[in-house]
């Protein structure tokens, strides 16, 4: 339903409304991931677009509203948070999915000019009206099944003007959607084939994270930190290069193979250390041991047909994690936090509690 800015909203003979909490929480972690306060039979009053009050039916007050739903027999909770996403780009990679049936790893697939490169040739022949439009069907039907907050990387332009590009759609998606949208830079997503390991890192430093920050085109600094893409030294080199020009670090870390990702996440305090898959005992204790958020996207292990993080096990050793979707055209086709709470459960041991609070609340953070 679309509710006029300066409107008013009644939802009103609420089941239940989920995530009710007095005090804004902290990142949840270990037994509080379990915790879900809930208030039966209520109502919420919105107003100008903000929650203006909440209580059970019976305090209702006498308003003049504008709009008015009946969530009779539902539960209303908060809207997911997507934290990690690559929504932009020009055409999915279904062709690939043959080839991961044939048994060809990820790995596999990037050597021979497909994943991000492929993405990346497509990206640069494509309109930056028409990558918006295509973007903007996308959001929507992220919104359509539950998601009202997300961040969306760039990584599919691999030079400068096509990561620019990415980042000017990513803010008039911004700009023109009722979704709360985050921008990271994530122009280490993988090295072009038509530039060195070392130019290409140069053009990087020198050129792209210099004119993002002039422009004021993200908030966040991404890397790839994995065997076969960036090393720890040179991300650690691209992030500290970010994250003098004001952007926050996150790392995809660990996703297929151990290599230092989690604790070079931890030496530089990013905000995040995603993906998580190739993941032991020691990582576990230095996470737990820091303020770095391990987010899990088992959208990926499952298209991958890769193993799951972990999550039960971080859970009982006192971490906290978020959930996000991954959605990219290739390694995980979809923006259904639905499907990723399912996920968390059925491959990873989360509980529903604990899944619905790690894709809000936690996501959140």
């Amino acid at each position: 339903m679309a509710l006029k800015a300066n409107g008013s909203l009644l939802i009103k003979n609420c089941k239940g409304i989920l995530q009710i909490r007095e005090v804004y929480p902290t990142f949840l972690k270990g037994i509080d991931l379990s915790v879900l306060p809930s208030l039966e039979n209520g109502y919420i009053l919105i107003k100008n677009g903000l929650v203006d009050s909440f209580g059970v039916m019976s305090d209702l007050p006498e308003v003049k509203i504008d709009e008015e739903i009946d969530a009779t027999d539902r539960y209303v909770l908060p809207a997911f948070v997507d934290s990690h996403t690559h929504l932009v780009f020009a055409t999915s990679r279904e062709s690939e999915f043959v080839d991961k049936i044939k048994g060809l790893s990820y790995s596999e697939i990037a050597e021979k000019g497909g994943g991000i490169l492929n993405s990346a040739e497509k990206l640069r022949k494509t309109s930056e009206k028409e990558l918006i439009e295509s973007a903007t069907l996308r959001l929507q039907e992220a919104m359509s099944t539950g998601t009202g907050a997300v961040e969306i990387k760039s990584g599919y332009g691999l030079d400068t003007a096509s990561e620019i590009k990415m980042l000017r759609v990513i803010k008039s998606l911004s700009e023109n959607s009722p979704v709360t949208i985050k921008a990271t830079f994530l122009g280490a997503h993988a090295f072009p084939k038509s530039k060195s390991r070392e130019s290409y890192i140069r053009e990087i430093k020198e050129e792209m994270i210099p004119e993002i920050a002039r422009q004021n085109l993200a908030e966040y600094i991404d890397v790839f930190c994995e065997k076969g893409f960036f090393s720890i030294d040179e991300s650690e080199d691209i992030l500290n290069t970010g994250i003098k020009y004001g952007l926050k670090p996150k790392i995809h870390a660990n996703q297929l193979t151990n290599n230092g990702g989690v604790q070079l996440g931890v030496k530089i305090k990013a905000l995040s250390v995603d993906h998580l898959e190739s993941i032991a005992d020691q990582e576990i204790l230095e996470l737990g041991n820091s303020e770095v958020i391990p987010t899990l996207l088992p959208g990926a292990a499952f298209f991958l047909r890769m193993p799951y993080p972990p999550a039960r096990k971080m859970i009982d050793s006192g971490l906290g994690v978020a959930i996000a979707s991954d959605f990219n055209p290739g390694s995980s086709p979809t923006s259904n936090m639905q499907l990723m709470i399912s996920l968390a459960c059925i491959g990873m041991k989360m509980t529903p509690t604990e899944a619905l609070n790690a894709s809000t609340v936690n996501s959140s953070h």
